[in-house]
């Protein structure tokens, strides 16, 4: 054999070989799920291993949690948008990174639009107004007469500047004209404990943080910020019913991959995470984490976004709140 007919044999080899891999099916490897927040119990990483191993009962591989926590989850977004976009890195993240850290950072690391490919909006958690006992109010009618008759005398805590909490508190205010003051704290532990203790007045927490409070009785649980009832808190009212349409917050978590995944393959994640989101066993396992659960399309979550960041926009600048 000549070499020319043997380089060219080998040639053709390497790209058969090349061609069969290819077009080797979707995952043929383990799949990679970043979740920008530290492990732990934290609602996030929570949420996110329930979904990562229901996902993986539907797949052939391995579905590995990868925590990067850090910068207001900064540093897991630009991970997940820097990865190759084969589909084995998807980066599951939340309102918070997506639509609040546009508007917080001078200059975010990451575009949440131009750098992803949106995939599904898996679900909610909403955020519920608690207040202290000996404030002796139990309605939402109540404590907004109260907030609005006495400026600055509620002190509302949250978990830092921008977080959820706080960019509740300012929807309320802006809804209802009230005057209360913000109190960052830097988690969620020394918050409860000051509510408790009265040294602040209310807080708009996660269901999943207040719920304990509330059926321990040491929170007064006012209204769910949303147009449904929590699974944990069946029996609080939400601020649809209320009369207060409008106020309606929490964080919503949405799978994402990376600008440039090929329009098939956001297809068949996005089913196979529709599929698990229908599933009653996996539906229920998320919802009694504290989640809604919500799932669509492609497009749904994409427009969702464009909302989030525009609304979120204008609350940051509301609370004066930035990071540099």
């Amino acid at each position: 054999m000549t070499v020319t007919r043997r380089a060219t044999l080998m040639a053709l080899a390497a790209g058969t070989a090349h061609a069969q891999g290819a077009a080797e099916p979707w995952p043929s490897r383990p799949v990679r799920i970043i979740v920008p927040a530290p492990g732990g119990n934290g609602t996030a990483d929570t949420l996110a291993r329930i979904f990562a191993q229901e996902l993986e009962k539907r797949l052939t591989q391995r579905v590995l949690v990868e925590n990067r926590g850090g910068a207001n989850g900064n540093i897991g977004a630009v991970a997940g948008a820097r990865a190759a976009p084969d589909g084995y890195t998807i980066l599951w993240s939340w309102a918070g990174t997506l639509a609040t850290n546009p508007a917080l950072y001078r200059a975010l690391p990451f575009d949440p639009v131009r750098d992803f490919e949106p995939v599904v909006l898996i679900g909610n958690v909403p955020n519920l107004l608690v207040v202290n006992r000996q404030l002796g109010i139990t309605t939402l009618e109540q404590f907004t007469a109260y907030a609005r008759a006495n400026p600055g005398a509620i002190n509302f805590g949250s978990t830092g500047n921008g977080s959820s909490m706080h960019l509740a508190g300012e929807l309320f205010k802006s809804l209802t004209g009230a005057e209360m003051t913000h109190v960052p704290y830097t988690g969620p532990a020394g918050a409860s404990t000051d509510l408790l203790s009265g040294r602040i007045q209310a807080m708009f927490n996660l269901v999943t943080g207040a719920a304990p409070q509330v059926r321990s009785g040491e929170v007064v649980p006012i209204a769910i910020l949303s147009d449904r009832r929590a699974g944990q808190l069946p029996d609080v009212p939400t601020t649809a019913e209320l009369g207060m349409p409008a106020l309606v917050f929490g964080t919503w978590f949405a799978l994402l991959l990376p600008k440039g995944a090929e329009p098939g393959l956001v297809a068949r994640v996005n089913a196979l995470a529709n599929e698990v989101l229908a599933d009653p066993v996996a539906k229920a396992r998320l919802e009694a984490a504290g989640m809604d659960v919500l799932g669509g399309t492609p497009e749904r979550l994409a427009t969702h976004l464009r909302e989030e960041i525009a609304r979120h926009a204008i609350l940051v600048r509301a609370s004066g709140a930035q990071i540099d």
